[in-house]
């Protein structure tokens, strides 16, 4: 039992420097990717995370490997945003800033969409993965701001997902202030809709009155 407890206290300290070294090589690979894009020389990324080039290949042998962790850890971040949206803002509001918040994921990674479609068996999961872990979170934001009044009462949240999403990919090559522009008039169609729903009833009632 004592020596088992020494080599488990011996691993441990290896384990979470791993751990260190693993988080420190995602937030430089990230920062990396948004300025200069997916396919930034490795040595670029190992020099920010203040690594060698070893130690990133040891946990991330392939590029797909990196540009996969980046993806799934900005995905958990995202969802994670939705919750925190959802608990401090109104919920239509809470809407609007976690599909802005969106727009950043998708459109801040330069050359992602051309890594993403580029048939490599690496990333053939991540599209489930996307759409598993933001698919719930939008539709809680949406039943919120339904249950509210003030959104339309028939919006489907795998394809307004899909809509934000393929709104902002330009972006990732381009004007990112466009991409939010639009994603805004999204929201806002959601419920400008709402809103003349509303006004139609009152005019009905209104020449039914009158009649």
């Amino acid at each position: 039992m004592v020596e088992h407890q020494e080599k488990d206290s011996g691993i441990r300290p290896v384990r979470a420097d791993a751990r260190r070294n693993i988080e420190t090589i995602l937030r430089a690979a990230a920062e990396v990717f948004d300025t200069s894009g997916v396919e930034a020389p490795v040595k670029l990324i190992a020099d920010k995370a203040g690594v060698g080039v070893g130690t990133l290949y040891r946990h991330f042998p392939h590029r797909p490997d990196l540009i996969k962790a980046i993806i799934q850890k900005e995905v958990d971040a995202c969802a994670k945003a939705a919750l925190d949206f959802a608990a401090s803002e109104q919920p239509v509001e809470a809407l609007a800033k976690w599909m802005q918040r969106l727009v950043d994921l998708v459109a801040t990674k330069r050359g992602l969409g051309a890594a993403l479609h580029s048939g490599n068996a690496a990333y053939q999961s991540l599209p489930e993965y996307v759409f598993s872990r933001l698919t719930p979170v939008l539709r809680d934001l949406l039943d919120a701001a339904e249950a509210a009044g003030s959104i339309r009462r028939d919006v489907n949240a795998k394809e307004l997902l899909i809509a934000c999403m393929r709104v902002a990919t330009p972006a990732s090559e381009g004007d990112i202030v466009q991409a939010r522009r639009m994603v805004a008039l999204m929201v806002d169609g959601l419920r400008f809709t709402e809103l003349n729903e509303c006004d139609n009833e009152q005019r009905s009632s209104t020449n039914a009155i009158r009649r």
